[in-house]
């Protein structure tokens, strides 16, 4: 399902164009327009945004590389950042990659208190929402290497309208959309409460591939067997 289709169907479920609003901005200096694609667009990409943090999915997933610099404690995270999986940092000599532990800023202050002690990082912690500190400072420029959580574009945003919710799990997205469009309308509970249990069942098929098919192999893990009667 892509973008133009997804926003036509939303409008065909609910029976509703989402007219333009106006109001008065809490400055008073004009006035806002709320239109009827920005208000499509924002049942989206809350539907999305619910999606990407209640499964886990490669396509969720990003790999970065970056440099730490000699006697520079910090390190910058890409703008796209919301968690990490995993960092590490790789020697400029040896190339060996060395995985660093998470822990609390107040961990890293109190083991490193003096900035200029330097070494290989063994810990990195969230400074802010940019910048991870890492303990101890590193002693050489080392390239680091960044495995993360993120959101994948949008599929408002999509230069051919597609992104792979809308192709491989529609019926997530959709009632997705439709909850939060419903909802925003104050539609009935019996209404809602179908499109819960629609999201639900698609959930449920996105969890067993997120979170079962993908974490395993048929080398190691039998497939799934069902008794035939």
């Amino acid at each position: 399902m892509n973008y133009s289709t997804l926003f036509e169907t939303i409008k065909g479920y609910v029976e509703n164009d989402f007219p333009s609003t106006t109001w008065t901005d809490a400055a008073e200096t004009g006035t806002v327009t709320f239109t009827s694609t920005e208000q499509i667009n924002t049942f989206i990409r809350q539907a999305e945004q619910r999606i990407y943090n209640s499964v886990q999915l490669p396509v969720f997933r990003k790999n970065v590389t970056g440099n730490c610099t000699t006697g520079n404690k910090y390190l910058n995270v890409p703008s796209d950042w919301k968690a990490t999986f995993s960092l590490s940092v790789i020697d400029p000599v040896t190339n060996a990659q060395t995985y660093l532990l998470n822990k609390d800023v107040e961990f890293i202050r109190s083991c490193y208190p003096d900035p200029d002690t330097t070494g290989t990082p063994e810990y990195y912690a969230i400074f802010n929402d940019v910048t991870f500190i890492l303990g101890p400072t590193p002693d050489a420029d080392y390239n680091s290497e960044l495995h993360y959580f993120y959101y994948p574009q949008s599929i408002v945003d999509s230069a051919n309208g597609q992104s792979w919710l809308g192709n491989n799990f529609d019926q997530v997205l959709l009632y997705g959309s439709l909850l939060e469009a419903y909802v925003f309308m104050k539609g009935e509970a019996d209404v809602i409460a179908s499109y819960q249990k629609r999201y639900d069942e698609g959930m449920t098929l996105l969890l067993q591939l997120g979170e079962g098919k993908n974490r395993q192999d048929m080398y190691r893990t039998l497939q799934a067997r069902y008794p035939v009667r």
